[in-house]
């Protein structure tokens, strides 16, 4: 059915409105969009941004929305280096009131029930996993689900940390930042000991890391069935 679905999503085109760019730290930056009336997406879901205001040889990329559709903008937070790519220069040049397209939302990368959930989160892979929280709280019905993140990252500059403490005040959901692969696999198998199959876990970050632990999880008999992935390529 998702599959489906996307392909009827990626038709729908609409222009978002640039309002401003900060950097989150080092090497990260947050693009935010003004978002009409009608657009609307499942948390943790991703767009397929197009550059419009100049000609560049790959115009069109994908990004997760950051932000919960109950929001009044439209967020992309992305990395980008010292040498960005001919399309995150174009990011970073954009003015205010300027415009990007969009395709979508896409992608089967959200809650779907109120099962235990883990979710696993290495470095910028913490962008669906902000939308997700923040649509729970928005909703106001955390006490129906039963939520664990993971923040692994290594130069523990851990995006969006003041919000995800917040977040973590509520009884259902708990934050745990982490530095190290070892800590991480601890953490994953704490969880699987107590919900085996009867959680579900949600993988974001680099493809190499999503792969290493979605082969975990196998390895602790969790089924695919149960297991997304949202890997993240560089560009």
């Amino acid at each position: 059915m998702s599959f489906f679905q996307d392909v009827f999503s990626v038709f729908k085109k609409r222009d978002l409105v640039f309002l401003e760019s900060y950097k989150e730290t080092e090497g990260v930056y947050t693009f935010l969009f003004e978002k009409e009336k009608d657009f609307t997406w499942k948390a943790g879901q991703h767009g397929l941004i197009s550059i419009t205001h100049k000609k560049i040889k790959t115009a069109t990329k994908p990004f997760t929305l950051a932000s919960a559709p109950t929001e009044n903008i439209v967020k992309i937070t992305t990395s980008i280096g010292d040498d960005p790519s001919e399309f995150k220069q174009a990011l970073l040049e954009l003015k205010q009131g300027m415009k990007v397209r969009t395709s979508g939302p896409l992608g089967p990368f959200y809650l779907n029930d109120n099962s235990p959930s883990l979710l696993i989160a290495g470095g910028i892979g913490i962008t669906p996993f902000r939308s997700m929280l923040k649509q729970i709280e928005a909703e106001g019905n955390m006490g129906e689900k039963q939520i664990h993140l993971l923040y692994i990252d290594s130069k523990k500059s851990y995006l969006f940390k003041d919000e995800l403490d917040e977040m973590a005040n509520h009884p259902s959901i708990s934050v745990t930042y982490l530095d190290s692969r070892d800590d991480l696999h601890q953490e994953i198998d704490k969880f699987t000991s107590l919900y085996k199959d009867n959680g579900n876990y949600y993988i974001a970050g680099s493809k190499s890391m999503v792969d290493s632990i979605s082969g975990h999880l196998q390895n602790n008999n969790i089924a695919k069935r149960n297991i997304k992935k949202d890997a993240f390529y560089g560009y």
